[in-house]
């Protein structure tokens, strides 16, 4: 099982993106050459791919599956249903350390760096629904969807993303979020089915800062609150809620 967090849910997935304020450099030598610069350090990321505004490099699409994407003015990274998050963690520093010298990022241009937990959620029932049961019914604000004396309304959208600066100065930002996919524009639930409700823990360090080593000592503020927002906050009140929602459900 891939760590801790990956027997709490479908999928655990752990994010990095480097937000920069100038566009990357597009010439094929430099961008080639970061790349094998990763493969070399990561063998099961050998599959050179281009998307629509994005160049990837990846793993095989397996359970166990690692990702690069470069994008006009952001490097990005993940790894899904990591074996532990020391392994998570080896590829997102490993682009810190590469990613600037090869892509002539000055710290000048740095905007940001996050790095994010992602849990999906196996659900067949209706997302919005299932979230607003778990999270708001009891509460005020679960009074302005209460549908009692409305018998055709039903529960469209319930997507809470919810913030917390985490230094005096607010260049250190955490963000909860909660991302449905159950909603067409009339609200059917059929066409998404089959995908997982998605939960996300990020946390934001902005910039400026004077060398980029400094992005090495940033990874570590990021990581270090992440886990403690984590166990202290996310998991019993976000995650754990929502999944309970989700296996009361299967067994009514």
């Amino acid at each position: 099982m891939a760590t801790s967090y990956g027997a709490l849910c479908n999928d655990f997935y752990v994010n990095q993106k480097l937000a920069l304020k100038m566009d990357l450099p597009q010439d094929r030598e430099t961008i080639l050459h970061m790349f094998d610069q990763v493969r070399k350090a990561v063998p099961a990321m050998d599959r050179f791919r281009r998307y629509d505004g994005e160049l990837a490099l990846e793993s095989k699409r397996e359970r166990d599956y690692r990702w690069l994407a470069l994008r006009r003015t952001s490097i990005r990274s993940g790894h899904v249903n990591p074996d532990s998050l020391d392994q998570a963690y080896d590829l997102h520093r490993l682009l810190l350390e590469v990613a600037p010298y090869h892509l002539t990022v000055s710290p000048l241009d740095v905007d940001y760096v996050e790095l994010l937990y992602g849990f999906d959620l196996e659900c067949k029932a209706n997302h919005d629904e299932v979230i607003y049961e778990a999270l708001l019914a009891n509460g005020p604000m679960g009074r302005l969807l209460k549908t009692a004396n409305l018998p055709e309304a039903k529960v469209l959208d319930v997507q809470p993303i919810l913030g917390l600066t985490l230094s005096k100065s607010g260049d250190l930002q955490a963000y909860f979020e909660v991302k449905t996919r159950t909603r067409s524009r009339r609200g059917s639930s059929k066409r998404f089915s089959h995908e997982p409700i998605s939960l996300f823990l990020t946390v934001r360090k902005y910039g400026p800062i004077h060398q980029v080593d400094e992005l090495m000592e940033n990874f570590d503020i990021l990581r270090e609150n992440l886990e403690a927002l984590a166990v202290d906050r996310f998991v019993p009140d976000l995650l754990t809620p929502i999944a309970r929602q989700i296996t009361s459900g299967l067994s009514g």
